[in-house]
């Protein structure tokens, strides 16, 4: 999923960055949501830390309480995310050389006094290349929607009791695709096991296996025993081993 994070304390032009980014997305089928903060405060940070998909940031670089570049920093160096997209929204075109040049890869620095619709319509335009063009997504389609969802997201891929779908479970929500197992299964990559002939497993998520019970458990908590006999020697090779 698509998420745009925007933290403005000037409520008119939040309404306004909400409505350029709705209007913007009307043009594709893609599934997203904004989420809006008037400071960077503790649910801000919540969000930062949350674990829901792509997040793209539309950040003011002065608020009531914090500052942009501040919140920059704690997303790309405390939390070690260089895959979201920042962008730097502000009356305060001062600040242009201190946000650049502080090595936080930020998409762009966007004046409000300067053309500011177009050039967040131009950003958004990156953001939609990048998005599009990612590596190591799972994509398809789903009730005329476009899905892409992040390979280290997900936790695994079961199959829909008598159906020909499958429900991927990843660490913020479970999706419905129209695919066999078999079918999801040439999608991935080699983090991916099918351990059972219902059941895609990401080693990467898993927290151990133990041996005795034959249970998996996902590093958030979640548990199966599907594994079949002869796929337990390659999860014992790959993964966290309790005897």
């Amino acid at each position: 999923m698509l998420n745009f994070v925007v933290c403005e304390d000037d409520l008119t032009f939040l309404e306004n960055m909400k409505a350029i980014i709705n209007n913007f997305m009307m043009s594709y089928d893609i599934e997203y949501e904004i989420h809006t903060f008037t400071s960077y405060d503790r649910k801000f940070v919540q969000m930062v830390k949350s674990d829901i998909g792509f997040k793209v940031y539309f950040l003011d670089i002065k608020t009531r309480n914090g500052s942009g570049i501040d919140a920059a920093r704690f997303i790309r160096e405390e939390q070690d995310d260089w895959v979201s997209l920042i962008i730097i929204v502000t009356a305060f075109s001062e600040y242009r050389y201190e946000a650049l040049g502080n090595r936080l890869f930020l998409l762009d620095f966007i004046s409000k006094l300067n053309n500011c619709k177009q050039k967040v319509i131009e950003a958004l335009k990156v953001v939609m290349k990048n998005y599009d063009n990612r590596e190591k997504t799972l994509n398809y389609e789903y009730n005329y929607v476009v899905h892409k969802i992040e390979f280290r997201h997900i936790i695994c891929i079961e199959k829909e009791q008598d159906s020909k779908r499958c429900i991927i479970r990843t660490t913020y929500n479970d999706f419905i695709i129209p695919k066999t197992l078999s079918e999801i299964d040439k999608l991935l990559d080699n983090r991916f096991l099918k351990v059972h002939r219902s059941l895609i497993v990401n080693l990467d998520q898993i927290e151990q296996y133990e041996i005795k019970t034959g249970e998996i458990t996902f590093k958030n908590g979640t548990k199966t025993h599907l594994v079949a006999r002869d796929k337990k020697k390659e999860l014992i090779n790959s993964v966290i081993v309790v005897k």
